[in-house]
């Protein structure tokens, strides 16, 4: 991570620090410079899009203005899902996707999301150098002129391409529940989920610009599973507030593991001959369970550090056309350069219908291993390296459980947190490891009451 952005993009209060008008219109400025300087000779254009937080407005306004004082030419694409932004970098032969979001965080964050020409996020010696231009901007000119730019309706050509994918009417006789965190897909995905033919029962689709995850969203799985139930649905679909994120509930309303979606998507896609290189992309956190699977159906799981541009960057490298994380960004890069949960369902509903099997059958085909999570906030992030009592009891549960379990530790990207993760064969070793790691690291760490 760096000075400034995170694990994905750029993310704060609003208000604060790193999310205001000014911090803005520089990282506009900055973005106008570093791509002059990559086309110094050349017609430069951008797309930019936002969530449904109210404080979206103001900085995407900032951010065009910043980009026009260099001359960038910007598609204002209002509000749409993050991948959809991705999509029209492509679409526009843009040089840059700018996405005000903060993504699952509450309406008094947000935050800035990039993606670079190939719509892809940017590396971390991409946004170095961004970093180091947005240090060596100027203060905010006093007189601004108007912020220049051209809307483009972005969201029509994301909804026609992801209904394009399968037939109309196709989901005659089925009803799902769709909650859209009162975010960016409110109209997307109903709106494509209306042309195959379902029954839809909603959820978080009145965006008031306060209330996005509010409740509501794939942090809030519960009011999902309860719809499922009681409508008897055949599937239960959360987004997050960018769009680019899925959880689901079966039939039964129980929510399905991020890591066994993944694993249902690699295990059918091996099966068909349409896993590329028979490897999937996860990350770190995912579930022993997962590798397992992978490996007995003749595939192979290739890990990688946290964060979807990560996944897609080894997806690149090892030549994968499927990964993802747990937490549910998952990408098919035959079709997205990002993850996009609306696509995620879509392939998942892709595997029900072609195999005839509901989704609490699918799930059982992945087994995951026990484990066990904690997430402490703490005051302070000091180095891992230097929490002493935290490191003596990571190495004494590692060689207790040998090649049958696994520990990781991590901090939030994103939040002021300590991760910790514990995962073996046996439940009742995990959670005693988690207790004793949570004690250990409260003796290291100012950790802040739960």
């Amino acid at each position: 991570m760096g000075k400034y952005f995170g694990t994905d993009g750029i993310r704060g209060p609003v208000g604060g620090d790193l999310i205001n008008a000014d911090v803005a219109y520089r990282l506009g400025s900055a973005l106008g410079r570093y791509l002059k300087a990559l086309k110094p000779e050349l017609p430069l254009n951008a797309v930019i899009g936002r969530d449904t937080r109210s404080s979206g407005a103001e900085l995407a306004d900032a951010l065009i203005r910043g980009l026009n004082q260099h001359g960038v030419y910007v598609h204002d694409l209002g509000i749409v899902p993050t991948p959809s932004i991705a999509q029209s970098v492509l679409e526009q032969q843009a040089d840059l996707g700018i996405a005000v979001t903060a993504s699952h965080n509450p309406a008094s964050d947000n935050g800035i999301k990039l993606f670079d020409g190939n719509a892809c996020k940017f590396n971390d010696a991409e946004e170095a150098r961004i970093e180091a231009l947005l240090d060596a901007e100027p203060p905010v000119p006093e007189d601004l002129p108007m912020a220049k730019s051209y809307p483009l309706d972005a969201a029509a050509f994301y909804v026609n391409y992801v209904r394009s994918l399968m037939d109309q009417n196709c989901l005659s006789g089925w009803k799902i529940v769709l909650d859209l965190a009162n975010g960016a897909t409110s109209e997307t995905t109903p709106a494509v989920f209306e042309r195959w033919g379902a029954e839809l029962i909603l959820i978080g689709n009145n965006p008031d610009g306060e209330n996005i995850n509010q409740g509501v969203g794939s942090e809030c799985p519960e009011l999902l599973g309860e719809a499922v139930v009681k409508h008897e649905a055949n599937l239960g679909i959360a987004h997050d507030g960018d769009g680019d994120r899925v959880v689901v509930c079966d039939e039964t309303g129980a929510v399905v593991d991020g890591d066994i979606l993944l694993g249902l998507f690699g295990l059918y896609a091996l099966r068909s001959g349409a896993l590329k290189n028979d490897t999937l992309v996860a990350t770190v956190q995912s579930n022993l369970g997962l590798d397992m699977a992978i490996r007995e159906a003749g595939g192979r799981v290739e890990r990688t550090d946290i964060g979807d541009r990560n996944v897609a960057r080894v997806m690149r490298e090892t030549g994968s056309n499927i990964g993802g994380e747990s937490s549910g960004h998952i990408i098919f890069s035959d079709f997205a350069t990002t993850g996009d949960g609306l696509l995620a369902a879509v392939k998942l509903i892709d595997v029900m219908c072609h195999t005839k099997k509901s989704l609490s059958e699918l799930r059982q085909e992945i087994r995951l291993f026990p484990q066990g999570t904690l997430n402490l906030r703490v005051a302070e992030k000091k180095p891992l390296g230097t929490l002493k009592a935290l490191n003596r009891v990571v190495a004494a549960v590692e060689a207790d459980f040998g090649e049958d379990g696994r520990v990781l530790v991590r901090y939030s990207g994103t939040e002021p947190k300590l991760r910790l993760l514990v995962e073996g064969k046996d439940e009742k070793r995990v959670a005693d490891a988690l207790k004793d790691l949570e004690k250990a690291a409260c003796s290291d760490l100012d950790v802040m009451a739960r």
